[in-house]
């Protein structure tokens, strides 16, 4: 949510944003939120004249009926009673006009930064560098369901008759790996400086609102029937929930964090979940990173996000690059975005694994985050990005790492997690 001054002194710059991120139809709301807070501030201003009005009214009625003038000090009682009427209609216009307002303030998208690409959707996502050589072996790579069902490693059947599609169990080897993967990932951003944290798998309505937009909400979030609680999609929820209505001293920041939860998505819009894959699910797991930060730090702590994640990936031997989001696949709260892709030998393209998103103020402004300054308070920048989410990364840490017999090489990095192994072979 950007800041309404800025909107109300900057409308054209707010337009031109809606116009870059292809939302047209929103461009009236700019105007509307304008009219609507003129309209408030009028009422704020009555409001106050009234109350200062009333306030010198009381001390005159004291001073009439001191001199014994009771007829003059009803006549001024009523006036004090006559203005009481208006001034209740007022606070219930203010509180209105308001709510309206920040309605509207909700789903008008943030300003995005000056160098993000100007594009529809993720298809004009523009490529920024790669990490490491994408290779093809001499030998057919299988679907990955396949060669983790070839390591005993995988019933999707059985999860399907339990749960549904876009569930799965994971066994033997490949739960183990899966494990080590996510302790692998908590002690490198350790590591990176980061403290590990294990959040609250639920959150209540007004923490979902205050992470992301509604349409994100509808689109992913499972609520919990009866109750003021929704199942996290990822970790970050929670976190920047933590500190809510809270005022950090600045000599605090920066906070760095790494949690671990499940997730759990609706998936909305997906066009089906695929049957025999683990892709796109409903829940998987997932190790997060998030940065509270001053906002002159914002982009510095962006980068280097980023690069924890690269790095991650280039020790467990996968390929990846990385691919700036486009102004139209930013979510409506995201100033910048940066994918990173690991490297598929099946498909011989690259796919997503994980996202580093800048948020400048916008979570804080709604959830109320701020920062106390030598110079004031104000609202704290926030950031996250993926370290790593199990299965997904499994499709390409297996197709990497597969041999021509199909036992999988344990990358050096990884084999104090899974108790020395090398390889993962048929059993």
């Amino acid at each position: 949510m950007i800041d309404l001054r800025f909107l109300r002194e900057n409308p054209e710059i707010v337009k031109e944003n809606i116009k870059k991120k292809f939302q047209e139809q929103k461009l009236p709301l700019v105007d509307e939120v304008i009219e609507l807070d003129q309209r408030n501030r009028a009422a704020i201003t009555e409001a106050d004249g009234l109350r200062a009005e009333r306030n010198r009214l009381s001390k005159q009625i004291g001073g009439l009926m001191a001199k014994g003038q009771k007829e003059e000090a009803e006549k001024v009682k009523k006036q004090v009673a006559d203005s009481a009427k208006r001034l209740e209609e007022l606070e219930k216009l203010e509180e209105e006009l308001q709510k309206k307002v920040t309605d509207i303030m909700m789903v008008i998208p943030n300003i995005i930064d000056d160098d993000v690409p100007i594009g529809r959707d993720d298809s004009e996502n523009v490529e920024i560098e790669r990490f490491g050589e994408p290779k093809v072996p001499d030998f057919e790579v299988p679907y990955h369901t396949d060669i983790m069902e070839n390591l005993s490693g995988i019933d999707l059947d059985s999860a399907r008759r339990v749960a549904g599609n876009g569930f799965y169990y994971l066994t033997g080897d490949i739960a183990r790996l899966h494990s080590a993967v996510l302790s692998y990932a908590r002690d490198f951003m350790i590591g990176r400086g980061f403290t590990y944290c294990v959040p609250p798998f639920m959150i209540r309505s007004a923490v979902a609102q205050g992470v992301m937009s509604f349409a994100e909400m509808d689109a992913m979030m499972y609520k919990i029937e009866g109750e003021d609680l929704y199942l996290i999609g990822t970790s970050e929820h929670s976190m920047i929930g933590r500190f809510i209505d809270r005022i950090i001293p600045e000599e605090d920041l920066p906070l760095t964090l790494t949690s671990y939860s499940p997730c759990f998505r609706k998936e909305k819009g997906a066009h089906g979940l695929e049957e025999r894959g683990v892709y796109r699910i409903h829940q998987f797991e997932k190790q997060e990173m998030i940065v509270i930060c001053k906002p002159e730090e914002s982009r510095e702590w962006f980068k280097k996000m980023l690069q924890n994640t690269v790095d991650f990936f280039r020790t467990l031997d996968i390929p990846v690059r990385t691919l700036e989001c486009c102004s139209g696949d930013l979510a409506d709260l995201k100033v910048k975005s940066v994918d990173v892709e690991a490297w598929s030998p099946r498909q011989k393209k690259y796919f997503e694994v994980g996202s580093c998103s800048n948020l400048s103020d916008a979570q804080a402004r709604r959830l109320k985050i701020r920062v106390d300054g030598p110079n004031g308070k104000y609202f704290a920048h926030t950031l996250n990005n993926t370290v790593v989410a199990p299965p997904r990364m499994l499709i390409a840490f297996l197709e990497n790492n597969l041999n021509a017999d199909g036992s999988v090489n344990i990358p050096e990095a990884l084999r104090p997690y899974v108790g020395g192994m090398d390889k993962i072979v048929k059993r």
